[in-house]
Protein backbone atom coordinates (compact mmCIF):
# COMPACT_ATOMS: atom_id res chain seq x y z
CA UNK A 1 0.00 0.00 0.00
CA UNK A 2 1.32 3.16 -1.17
CA UNK A 3 2.61 6.12 1.12
CA UNK A 4 3.07 9.76 0.20
CA UNK A 5 4.81 12.83 0.96
CA UNK A 6 3.78 16.33 -0.36
CA UNK A 7 7.12 18.90 0.60
CA UNK A 8 5.27 22.32 -0.06
CA UNK A 9 2.03 23.77 1.22
CA UNK A 10 1.58 26.69 -0.88
CA UNK A 11 -0.63 27.66 -4.69
CA UNK A 12 0.26 24.28 -6.71
CA UNK A 13 -0.57 22.18 -3.91
CA UNK A 14 -3.79 23.14 -2.22
CA UNK A 15 -4.54 26.35 -4.13
CA UNK A 16 -3.60 28.59 -0.93
CA UNK A 17 -4.69 32.55 -1.82
CA UNK A 18 -7.19 31.17 -4.09
CA UNK A 19 -10.71 30.11 -4.00
CA UNK A 20 -9.76 26.83 -5.78
CA UNK A 21 -7.68 23.82 -4.24
CA UNK A 22 -4.52 23.57 -6.11
CA UNK A 23 -3.62 20.43 -8.43
CA UNK A 24 -1.75 18.32 -5.91
CA UNK A 25 -4.08 17.71 -2.87
CA UNK A 26 -6.66 17.21 -5.59
CA UNK A 27 -4.74 14.35 -7.25
CA UNK A 28 -4.28 12.83 -4.26
CA UNK A 29 -8.13 12.81 -3.66
CA UNK A 30 -9.09 11.41 -6.84
CA UNK A 31 -6.11 8.89 -6.80
CA UNK A 32 -8.40 7.54 -3.59
CA UNK A 33 -11.98 8.31 -5.03
CA UNK A 34 -11.02 5.65 -8.20
CA UNK A 35 -10.46 3.53 -5.39
CA UNK A 36 -6.71 3.30 -5.43
CA UNK A 37 -5.13 2.74 -1.81
CA UNK A 38 -3.42 5.08 -0.03
CA UNK A 39 -2.07 4.37 3.62
CA UNK A 40 0.03 7.56 4.81
CA UNK A 41 -0.18 11.01 3.69
CA UNK A 42 1.97 13.48 5.03
CA UNK A 43 2.56 17.04 3.71
CA UNK A 44 5.67 18.99 5.09
CA UNK A 45 5.47 22.91 4.91
CA UNK A 46 7.35 25.77 6.75
CA UNK A 47 5.22 28.17 7.95
CA UNK A 48 2.80 27.07 10.91
CA UNK A 49 0.63 29.59 9.62
CA UNK A 50 0.65 27.92 6.14
CA UNK A 51 -0.09 24.53 7.34
CA UNK A 52 -3.21 25.60 9.31
CA UNK A 53 -4.13 26.88 6.00
CA UNK A 54 -3.46 24.20 3.91
CA UNK A 55 -5.28 21.72 6.61
CA UNK A 56 -8.69 24.28 6.24
CA UNK A 57 -8.51 23.95 2.37
CA UNK A 58 -8.02 20.11 2.40
CA UNK A 59 -10.62 19.98 5.01
CA UNK A 60 -12.90 21.78 2.18
CA UNK A 61 -11.68 19.83 -0.89
CA UNK A 62 -12.26 16.20 1.37
CA UNK A 63 -16.25 17.48 1.58
CA UNK A 64 -16.84 18.47 -1.61
CA UNK A 65 -15.55 14.99 -2.90
CA UNK A 66 -16.80 12.79 -0.39
CA UNK A 67 -13.10 10.98 0.39
CA UNK A 68 -10.37 11.57 3.38
CA UNK A 69 -7.21 11.77 3.26
CA UNK A 70 -6.28 11.73 6.34
CA UNK A 71 -3.21 13.47 5.95
CA UNK A 72 -0.60 14.49 8.82
CA UNK A 73 0.61 17.53 8.11
CA UNK A 74 3.72 19.11 9.56
CA UNK A 75 4.89 21.37 11.02
CA UNK A 76 2.82 20.12 13.59
CA UNK A 77 2.72 22.91 16.66
CA UNK A 78 3.06 26.49 16.57
CA UNK A 79 6.52 27.23 15.24
CA UNK A 80 7.63 27.59 11.89
CA UNK A 81 10.26 24.44 10.98
CA UNK A 82 11.81 24.73 7.33
CA UNK A 83 13.67 21.15 7.74
CA UNK A 84 10.11 19.90 9.08
CA UNK A 85 10.33 17.79 5.38
CA UNK A 86 13.36 15.66 7.10
CA UNK A 87 11.43 14.50 9.92
CA UNK A 88 8.51 13.53 7.00
CA UNK A 89 10.88 11.54 5.42
CA UNK A 90 11.92 9.71 8.94
CA UNK A 91 8.47 8.76 9.65
CA UNK A 92 6.90 7.95 6.40
CA UNK A 93 6.40 3.94 5.99
CA UNK A 94 7.88 2.51 2.96
CA UNK A 95 7.08 1.90 -0.27
CA UNK A 96 6.76 5.58 -0.35
CA UNK A 97 7.29 8.33 -2.65
CA UNK A 98 7.30 12.46 -2.50
CA UNK A 99 6.12 15.30 -4.96
CA UNK A 100 8.34 18.44 -4.30
CA UNK A 101 6.73 21.27 -4.42
CA UNK A 102 8.97 24.18 -3.47
CA UNK A 103 10.65 27.17 -5.06
CA UNK A 104 12.97 26.51 -7.34
CA UNK A 105 15.70 27.26 -5.60
CA UNK A 106 15.00 24.81 -2.95
CA UNK A 107 14.17 22.03 -5.59
CA UNK A 108 17.98 20.43 -5.30
CA UNK A 109 18.69 20.41 -1.62
CA UNK A 110 15.54 19.08 -0.77
CA UNK A 111 15.42 16.38 -4.00
CA UNK A 112 18.75 15.51 -2.61
CA UNK A 113 17.43 14.30 0.81
CA UNK A 114 14.74 12.57 -0.34
CA UNK A 115 16.18 10.53 -2.68
CA UNK A 116 18.98 10.03 -0.31
CA UNK A 117 15.94 7.96 2.04
CA UNK A 118 15.45 5.99 -0.69
CA UNK A 119 12.30 7.82 -2.12
CA UNK A 120 10.74 7.72 -5.16
CA UNK A 121 10.38 11.34 -6.12
CA UNK A 122 8.64 13.80 -8.61
CA UNK A 123 9.30 17.36 -8.69
CA UNK A 124 7.44 20.39 -9.99
CA UNK A 125 9.04 22.41 -12.97
CA UNK A 126 11.90 23.42 -13.26
CA UNK A 127 13.93 20.59 -11.34
CA UNK A 128 16.40 22.86 -11.16
CA UNK A 129 18.01 26.26 -12.13
CA UNK A 130 21.85 25.41 -12.87
CA UNK A 131 23.31 21.95 -15.01
CA UNK A 132 25.64 21.30 -12.20
CA UNK A 133 22.95 20.50 -9.94
CA UNK A 134 21.37 18.22 -12.67
CA UNK A 135 24.15 16.35 -12.98
CA UNK A 136 24.45 15.63 -8.91
CA UNK A 137 21.13 14.59 -8.73
CA UNK A 138 21.31 12.65 -11.53
CA UNK A 139 24.17 11.20 -9.57
CA UNK A 140 22.09 10.83 -6.38
CA UNK A 141 19.51 9.07 -8.33
CA UNK A 142 21.88 6.57 -10.02
CA UNK A 143 23.50 5.89 -6.62
CA UNK A 144 20.15 5.02 -4.36
CA UNK A 145 18.65 3.54 -7.15
CA UNK A 146 15.12 5.59 -7.41
CA UNK A 147 12.55 6.54 -9.77
CA UNK A 148 12.76 10.15 -10.42
CA UNK A 149 10.44 12.60 -13.03
CA UNK A 150 9.92 16.01 -13.13
CA UNK A 151 5.97 16.46 -13.10
CA UNK A 152 5.81 18.27 -16.51
CA UNK A 153 2.16 17.94 -16.70
CA UNK A 154 2.00 19.73 -20.49
CA UNK A 155 3.19 16.12 -22.00
CA UNK A 156 -0.35 14.60 -20.93
CA UNK A 157 -2.22 17.37 -22.81
CA UNK A 158 -4.00 16.37 -25.91
CA UNK A 159 -3.34 19.45 -27.94
CA UNK A 160 0.67 18.68 -27.16
CA UNK A 161 0.63 14.51 -28.07
CA UNK A 162 -1.54 15.63 -31.25
CA UNK A 163 2.14 18.31 -32.12
CA UNK A 164 4.11 15.40 -31.37
CA UNK A 165 2.36 12.77 -33.68
CA UNK A 166 2.24 15.23 -36.25
CA UNK A 167 6.03 15.86 -36.39
CA UNK A 168 7.29 12.44 -35.46
CA UNK A 169 4.96 11.52 -38.77
CA UNK A 170 6.57 13.97 -41.24
CA UNK A 171 2.90 15.45 -41.53
CA UNK A 172 4.24 18.93 -41.39
CA UNK A 173 8.15 18.09 -42.49
CA UNK A 174 11.09 19.33 -41.07
CA UNK A 175 10.37 21.75 -38.19
CA UNK A 176 11.91 24.94 -38.95
CA UNK A 177 10.49 27.59 -36.56
CA UNK A 178 8.41 27.14 -33.10
CA UNK A 179 6.66 30.38 -31.51
CA UNK A 180 5.54 30.16 -27.91
CA UNK A 181 3.96 32.55 -26.26
CA UNK A 182 3.05 32.43 -22.34
CA UNK A 183 1.84 34.66 -20.07
CA UNK A 184 0.21 35.08 -17.00
CA UNK A 185 -1.41 37.44 -14.50
CA UNK A 186 0.57 40.13 -11.93
CA UNK A 187 -0.93 38.24 -9.15
CA UNK A 188 1.23 35.67 -9.34
CA UNK A 189 4.37 36.98 -8.61
CA UNK A 190 3.27 40.02 -6.90
CA UNK A 191 1.31 38.24 -4.72
CA UNK A 192 1.32 34.41 -5.03
CA UNK A 193 5.09 34.02 -5.27
CA UNK A 194 5.94 37.56 -3.78
CA UNK A 195 8.21 36.01 -1.42
CA UNK A 196 10.80 34.21 -3.69
CA UNK A 197 9.54 35.30 -7.55
CA UNK A 198 13.11 37.40 -7.95
CA UNK A 199 14.79 34.09 -7.32
CA UNK A 200 13.60 33.59 -11.07
CA UNK A 201 11.66 34.89 -14.40
CA UNK A 202 9.02 33.89 -16.53
CA UNK A 203 10.80 32.45 -18.89
CA UNK A 204 12.47 29.81 -16.45
CA UNK A 205 8.77 29.60 -14.30
CA UNK A 206 6.61 29.69 -17.77
CA UNK A 207 8.71 28.93 -20.86
CA UNK A 208 10.21 26.02 -19.56
CA UNK A 209 7.20 24.18 -19.79
CA UNK A 210 7.72 24.64 -23.76
CA UNK A 211 11.51 24.04 -23.88
CA UNK A 212 10.14 20.48 -22.48
CA UNK A 213 7.61 20.19 -25.10
CA UNK A 214 9.36 21.02 -28.09
CA UNK A 215 12.28 18.26 -27.05
CA UNK A 216 9.69 16.02 -26.35
CA UNK A 217 8.35 16.74 -29.67
CA UNK A 218 11.17 16.94 -32.09
CA UNK A 219 14.23 14.86 -30.13
CA UNK A 220 16.50 18.14 -31.01
CA UNK A 221 19.45 19.08 -29.05
CA UNK A 222 19.12 22.45 -28.19
CA UNK A 223 22.76 24.47 -29.19
CA UNK A 224 22.62 27.80 -28.29
CA UNK A 225 20.60 30.57 -26.65
CA UNK A 226 20.30 34.30 -26.82
CA UNK A 227 17.69 36.29 -24.54
CA UNK A 228 16.63 39.90 -23.66
CA UNK A 229 14.21 41.15 -20.75
CA UNK A 230 12.17 43.96 -19.44
CA UNK A 231 12.09 45.32 -16.43
CA UNK A 232 9.45 48.18 -14.93
CA UNK A 233 6.45 47.23 -13.09
CA UNK A 234 7.67 44.14 -10.84
CA UNK A 235 10.83 46.29 -10.08
CA UNK A 236 8.07 49.54 -8.98
CA UNK A 237 6.83 46.67 -6.46
CA UNK A 238 9.43 45.79 -4.68
CA UNK A 239 10.03 42.97 -6.43
CA UNK A 240 13.75 42.12 -8.75
CA UNK A 241 12.89 40.28 -11.27
CA UNK A 242 12.30 40.88 -15.24
CA UNK A 243 8.33 41.92 -16.31
CA UNK A 244 9.11 39.88 -19.41
CA UNK A 245 11.71 37.92 -20.97
CA UNK A 246 12.41 36.38 -24.95
CA UNK A 247 14.11 33.99 -25.96
CA UNK A 248 15.64 32.62 -29.07
CA UNK A 249 16.61 28.49 -28.84
CA UNK A 250 18.57 27.31 -32.10
CA UNK A 251 18.25 23.21 -31.80
CA UNK A 252 19.17 20.59 -33.97
CA UNK A 253 17.24 17.69 -35.07
CA UNK A 254 19.43 14.16 -35.19
CA UNK A 255 19.39 14.48 -39.00
CA UNK A 256 21.04 17.51 -38.59
CA UNK A 257 19.27 19.49 -39.58
CA UNK A 258 18.68 22.90 -37.17
CA UNK A 259 15.36 24.71 -36.20
CA UNK A 260 14.69 27.93 -34.20
CA UNK A 261 11.97 28.12 -31.36
CA UNK A 262 11.18 32.21 -29.67
CA UNK A 263 9.99 32.16 -26.48
CA UNK A 264 7.20 35.31 -25.50
CA UNK A 265 6.58 35.11 -21.67
CA UNK A 266 5.74 38.01 -19.15
CA UNK A 267 4.31 37.90 -15.64
CA UNK A 268 2.67 41.18 -16.10
CA UNK A 269 -0.72 40.56 -17.88
CA UNK A 270 -3.49 42.55 -16.34
CA UNK A 271 -5.94 40.83 -13.37
CA UNK A 272 -9.25 40.98 -15.57
CA UNK A 273 -7.37 38.58 -18.31
CA UNK A 274 -10.19 35.99 -18.92
CA UNK A 275 -7.91 32.62 -17.99
CA UNK A 276 -4.82 33.08 -15.44
CA UNK A 277 -2.51 31.79 -18.37
CA UNK A 278 -2.60 32.90 -21.97
CA UNK A 279 -0.57 30.31 -23.86
CA UNK A 280 -0.35 29.07 -27.56
CA UNK A 281 2.47 27.47 -29.52
CA UNK A 282 2.91 27.34 -33.52
CA UNK A 283 5.51 25.25 -35.71
CA UNK A 284 6.10 25.79 -39.14
CA UNK A 285 7.70 22.96 -40.86
CA UNK A 286 8.68 22.63 -44.45
CA UNK A 287 5.05 20.95 -45.72
CA UNK A 288 3.11 22.60 -43.47
CA UNK A 289 2.10 24.38 -39.57
CA UNK A 290 0.67 22.99 -36.78
CA UNK A 291 -0.86 25.73 -34.23
CA UNK A 292 -2.27 25.54 -30.72
CA UNK A 293 -4.25 27.89 -29.03
CA UNK A 294 -3.91 26.46 -24.74
CA UNK A 295 -5.58 29.45 -23.59
CA UNK A 296 -8.72 29.33 -25.55
CA UNK A 297 -10.43 26.19 -25.33
CA UNK A 298 -13.57 26.68 -27.02
CA UNK A 299 -15.39 27.44 -22.86
CA UNK A 300 -16.14 30.67 -22.67
CA UNK A 301 -18.18 31.86 -19.49
CA UNK A 302 -19.83 34.75 -18.70
CA UNK A 303 -21.82 35.72 -15.35
CA UNK A 304 -21.53 38.31 -12.88
CA UNK A 305 -19.59 37.38 -10.07
CA UNK A 306 -16.73 36.28 -12.36
CA UNK A 307 -17.00 38.41 -15.52
CA UNK A 308 -15.54 36.79 -18.61
CA UNK A 309 -13.62 33.69 -17.72
CA UNK A 310 -12.39 30.76 -20.44
CA UNK A 311 -11.52 27.69 -18.18
CA UNK A 312 -9.37 25.09 -19.50
CA UNK A 313 -11.26 21.58 -19.05
CA UNK A 314 -8.54 19.57 -19.45
CA UNK A 315 -5.88 20.80 -17.14
CA UNK A 316 -7.04 20.10 -13.72
CA UNK A 317 -11.39 20.81 -13.14
CA UNK A 318 -13.61 20.14 -10.58
CA UNK A 319 -16.74 18.01 -11.98
CA UNK A 320 -20.16 17.01 -10.44
CA UNK A 321 -20.15 13.39 -9.84
CA UNK A 322 -23.83 12.48 -11.83
CA UNK A 323 -26.10 11.24 -8.99
CA UNK A 324 -24.60 12.63 -5.86
CA UNK A 325 -23.78 16.23 -4.75
CA UNK A 326 -19.68 14.95 -4.81
CA UNK A 327 -17.09 16.37 -7.00
CA UNK A 328 -14.65 14.62 -8.89
CA UNK A 329 -11.58 16.11 -10.65
CA UNK A 330 -9.76 15.45 -13.90
CA UNK A 331 -7.61 16.69 -16.48
CA UNK A 332 -3.88 16.09 -17.36
CA UNK A 333 -2.49 17.84 -14.47
CA UNK A 334 -4.26 14.90 -12.42
CA UNK A 335 -2.82 12.58 -15.13
CA UNK A 336 0.58 13.47 -14.66
CA UNK A 337 0.20 12.98 -10.57
CA UNK A 338 -1.41 9.86 -11.26
CA UNK A 339 0.78 8.52 -14.22
CA UNK A 340 3.80 8.65 -11.29
CA UNK A 341 1.87 6.74 -8.75
CA UNK A 342 1.09 4.02 -11.22
CA UNK A 343 4.75 3.95 -11.80
CA UNK A 344 5.93 4.13 -8.18
CA UNK A 345 3.28 1.09 -7.66
CA UNK A 346 4.48 -0.99 -10.28
CA UNK A 347 7.82 -0.54 -9.42
CA UNK A 348 7.33 -1.70 -5.60
CA UNK A 349 5.70 -4.68 -6.74
CA UNK A 350 8.46 -5.37 -8.83
CA UNK A 351 6.43 -5.11 -12.29
CA UNK A 352 9.16 -2.96 -13.79
CA UNK A 353 12.47 -1.34 -12.97
CA UNK A 354 13.12 2.56 -12.85
CA UNK A 355 15.56 2.10 -15.85
CA UNK A 356 12.24 0.76 -17.62
CA UNK A 357 11.11 3.82 -17.67
CA UNK A 358 13.53 6.40 -19.37
CA UNK A 359 12.39 7.77 -22.76
CA UNK A 360 8.73 7.44 -21.86
CA UNK A 361 8.35 9.43 -18.99
CA UNK A 362 9.94 13.14 -18.10
CA UNK A 363 12.98 11.90 -15.69
CA UNK A 364 15.74 13.85 -14.81
CA UNK A 365 17.85 13.24 -17.96
CA UNK A 366 15.26 14.17 -20.17
CA UNK A 367 14.88 17.27 -17.35
CA UNK A 368 18.62 18.30 -18.08
CA UNK A 369 17.60 19.56 -21.51
CA UNK A 370 15.17 22.02 -20.04
CA UNK A 371 17.83 23.15 -17.18
CA UNK A 372 20.57 23.89 -19.46
CA UNK A 373 18.21 26.12 -21.66
CA UNK A 374 16.70 28.03 -18.68
CA UNK A 375 20.64 28.39 -17.24
CA UNK A 376 21.55 29.59 -20.59
CA UNK A 377 19.06 32.06 -21.24
CA UNK A 378 19.38 33.29 -17.76
CA UNK A 379 23.34 33.96 -18.47
CA UNK A 380 22.39 35.85 -22.18
CA UNK A 381 20.18 37.98 -20.14
CA UNK A 382 23.19 38.52 -17.76
CA UNK A 383 25.37 39.66 -20.84
CA UNK A 384 22.60 41.71 -22.41
CA UNK A 385 21.49 39.29 -24.94
CA UNK A 386 24.75 37.63 -26.18
CA UNK A 387 24.52 33.94 -27.16
CA UNK A 388 25.63 31.36 -25.11
CA UNK A 389 26.20 28.12 -25.46
CA UNK A 390 24.24 25.32 -23.97
CA UNK A 391 26.45 23.15 -22.14
CA UNK A 392 25.46 19.86 -22.16
CA UNK A 393 27.42 16.83 -21.28
CA UNK A 394 28.86 14.89 -24.19
CA UNK A 395 27.90 11.75 -23.45
CA UNK A 396 24.11 13.13 -23.30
Amino acid sequence: MLNVLVIGSGNYVCGRGTAGFGTILPALCEWKRRGHELNTVMVSGTRADGVTALKAKLEELEEHMGVQLQARCLPDGRHNDPQAYRKALRDLPRPACAIVVVPDALHAEITTRVMEAGIHVLVVKPLAPTVDEVLRLLDTQKRHRVYAAVEFHKRWDAANLMLRDAVVRGLIGEPQYFVVEYSQRKEIPAHQFKVWAETTNSFQYLGVHYVDIIYFVTGARPVRVAAVGQRGWLAATGIDTCDSVQVMVEWQMLSGSKFASTFLTNWVDPAGTSALSDQRIKVIGTKGRFESDQKRRGIQVVSDDQGTEEPNPDFCLAYQVPGCEKIAYRGYGIESVHTFLKDVTRIAEKDIDPADLEGQRPTFRDALVSTAVVEAANHSLAKDGQWVDVQLPASW
